[in-house]
């Protein structure tokens, strides 16, 4: 039996060339040449390792020691100093120690986190830093910043809009967010002084840029789920190998179910869409989407709520919607049912249970 991480290592890292071709890997590439080319310096592309050092992956990016991202309820870890990475970040440190000269850093790769479910997020997503290091000379400035997003936005989606509004990030200054309209597509900022002198480029200036590659091989092709980029149907899968416009193989109607579950205070919606997607495995790529439709805590509920769940102290009631649609085949309402109960059997921590026949008599009486 596969452990929890052997299964996510397993999980394809779809920027490998190595693992085959695919669309990401098109959008990578125009990504790192439009910046490379702009400033007319080297590429160093090092997609690094998927476990990495809880010191790279963030104390040597600023990250302070209380940051709730360090909880092992939101990441992976594989051992008391290593984990799974959240971001490719984690790879720059290492590469910033080996910088000598005028480079652009360009790290491609699959990622490790616990978030939501619905058609933009995934537990895997694929991330491209970018980090432009100049370690003498004329300090790089907000301006080259902007000019460092524009590169990127058109050569992936020429003459789209494009804003970036303020955002804070530990590893960088006067950092932004970046949103091609109402999408956002990355973050990016003046590399941290700081982050540059630990590497031992103390004279150094940056600038920084971690790409979503996901969203913008989807905005690059007009996908409409996140699910269809690992879809393995011949019909999408032979889509994935070029930029050319996506071609919908069908439109299946979604089916919802809703559940109500007692679960413990401390779950939260990337929880609760981690635990989900955990609970299902490959079934998951069913789920369109996961949402909390309203939560109350234990204090709030009348008695005759708490007796038909079985709810205790320390737990909360959330009406937890699941929206299914498979991207490539129906889904029979057995089938429903059956993820509806997988779900629900693994998160309820009351001691009454409703199973999927009584549950969608009341959907349908609603």
């Amino acid at each position: 039996m596969t452990t929890p991480l052997e299964r996510l290592l397993a999980v394809r890292d779809l920027t490998d060339p190595a693992a085959g071709p695919h669309a990401v890997q098109l959008v990578a590439e125009r990504l790192e040449q439009a910046v490379a080319q702009t400033w007319c310096v080297p590429i160093r592309r090092d997609p690094g390792p998927r476990i990495v050092t809880v010191a790279d992956n963030y104390d040597r990016l600023r990250y302070r020691p209380d940051d709730v991202t360090r909880d092992r309820r939101y990441s992976h870890y594989a051992d008391d100093g290593r984990m799974l990475r959240s971001h490719t970040t984690a790879r720059i440190p290492a590469l910033l120690r080996e910088t000598t000269a005028d480079v652009l850093l360009s790290v491609p790769g699959i990622c490790y986190r616990r978030d939501v479910i619905d058609r933009r997020h995934v537990g895997q997503p694929h991330q491209h830093d970018l980090w432009l290091i100049r370690p003498a000379g004329p300090s790089l400035t907000s301006d080259d910043l902007t000019a460092m997003v524009r590169a990127v936005v058109e050569a992936v989606l020429p003459g789209q809009p494009w804003h970036t509004p303020p955002s804070v990030h530990p590893y960088t200054m006067e950092g932004r967010e970046i949103y091609v309209g109402d999408v956002e597509i990355g973050e990016c900022g003046l590399a941290h002084p700081e982050v540059l002198a630990a590497a031992g480029l103390p004279d150094a200036s940056g600038l920084a840029m971690g790409l979503g590659l996901d969203r913008l091989t989807m905005l690059a092709k007009g996908i409409p789920d996140i699910r269809l980029l690992r879809d393995p149907d011949p019909r999408v899968a032979g889509q994935m190998l070029d930029l050319l416009p996506y071609r919908a193989v069908s439109n299946h109607p979604p089916t919802r179910r809703d559940l109500s579950l007692a679960v413990g205070d401390e779950l939260d919606a990337e929880l609760l869409g981690d635990l989900v997607r955990t609970t299902l495995g490959p079934s998951s790529d069913a789920v369109e989407e996961v949402s909390v439709v309203s939560s109350t805590s234990y204090a709030e509920l009348p008695s005759s709520a708490r007796d038909r769940m079985g709810i205790r102290p320390g737990q909360k009631n959330v009406l937890l919607r699941l929206v299914l649609r498979h991207p490539s085949r129906t889904l029979t309402a057995a089938d429903a049912n059956g993820l509806r109960d997988r779900v629900y059997a693994a998160l309820h921590a009351g001691s009454a249970y409703e199973w999927a026949g009584a549950a969608q008599r009341v959907q349908e009486e609603n």
